[in-house]
């Protein structure tokens, strides 16, 4: 039976995919780099560092270690200024967080930085409702890799202890993602896994092993997450 629930953040909670790409054009371009739609979609699941890498790999130019520093505040700025208006929360998925919460421990996994996450979970006043938190400084390497999500387990798993409650094993988590990458990296990790297609079509997310893929957390309800994943 579910017993925590962990999250994808970028595609999953907020729909700012969009605004992230648009946030890394810029500042790529400003090094000389053009990013198209395809090779950002296609780096789903990537860290910053890891993506600006790859970036400048594709287009072979070097890249020293203050340039990076300084292009990943750059990209984060513009990013906080491009949702500065309005978070743009997928529909529904506030609710469900909030339903959610009361019935289960939450999680939040994510390759974005914890200045973007924190932004946005304080500014919704949503921070409280999630037991653990881990971004990309938690982990060495990005999904799909599964070291993020068992992080995610060892740190509630740690809190659990400190409140003297048994740990949860992998397989008694629920990790729900938008893109393969994080599919597989729950997958990997032992947990189930929804697959919600905000970000790319149904079929990619079955080809990664998602054992449920719905359009929308909009959908659900937490009966319906105890009915359908035991």
């Amino acid at each position: 039976m579910i017993q925590a629930i962990f999250f994808d953040f970028n595609g999953v909670i907020i729909d700012d995919e969009p605004f992230q790409m648009a946030a890394y054009q810029e500042v790529l371009r400003e090094q000389g780099i053009e990013l198209s739609d395809s090779e950002y979609y296609s780096a789903l699941g990537m860290d910053d560092k890891t993506f600006v890498r790859a970036a400048f790999a594709r287009a072979n130019k070097p890249l020293t270690d203050d340039v990076l520093a300084t292009m990943l505040e750059g990209k984060s700025v513009r990013h906080r200024q491009l949702i500065e208006d309005e978070l743009p929360f997928f529909p529904g998925v506030v609710t469900f967080l909030k339903a959610a919460s009361r019935d289960y421990s939450l999680g939040l996994v994510s390759m974005s930085s914890r200045v973007e996450i924190e932004y946005v979970l304080e500014r919704a006043r949503l921070r409280p409702l999630f037991s653990v938190i881990v971004s990309a400084e938690d982990v060495m390497v990005c999904k799909p890799a599964p070291d993020c999500y068992r992080a995610g387990l060892e740190k509630l798993n740690d809190k659990r202890r400190e409140e003297r409650l048994l740990p949860l094993l992998a397989n008694e988590c629920l990790a729900i993602e938008d893109a393969p990458p994080g599919i597989e990296s729950g997958r990997q990790a032992g947990m189930q896994t929804l697959g919600i297609t905000n970000t790319v079509a149904a079929e990619h997310l079955r080809a990664a092993g998602a054992d449920v893929v719905s359009a929308s957390l909009a959908d659900w309800t937490v009966d319906a997450v105890r009915h359908v994943f035991s």
